[in-house]
């Protein structure tokens, strides 16, 4: 079965997942229809992808474990907000249905990712 996910090429850097999670945000929401709640979401999503991206790059310069671990969990709490947003889309059935479809899976992994590594740090 061929895989033809936007995700289909593996990345193992967590920052490099980030960021292309962010830009694929990005490239999704451009093709949304132009409706109040389109535009909501839309920015939320961009907001919230982005904003996980860059509170990790913040969390890499931290000193200490705790700060670090309170980077990390603006992360989660950022991504989980990209992902709730996507799955509003996805209940209203707007925008590319393969994109939404792979954005929601590579948001789980990055959310167990994070938080896997907020346990590693305890």
């Amino acid at each position: 079965m061929e895989d033809n996910s936007i995700f289909s090429e593996k990345i193992f850097n967590f920052e490099d997942r980030l960021v292309r999670f962010a830009g694929e945000c990005v490239f999704f929401t451009r093709n949304l229809d132009k409706s109040f709640e389109n535009e909501y979401y839309k920015n939320q999503l961009i907001r919230s992808s982005g904003s996980s991206s860059l509170n990790f790059g913040e969390a890499q310069g931290t000193i200490t474990d705790k700060d670090f671990i309170f980077k990390l969990t603006l992360v989660v709490k950022e991504l989980k907000e990209s992902g709730n947003s996507l799955k509003i889309l996805n209940y209203i059935k707007e925008g590319n249905e393969v994109s939404r479809d792979s954005l929601l899976i590579e948001v789980e992994e990055l959310i167990a990712i994070a938080s896997k590594m907020i346990i590693n740090k305890k």
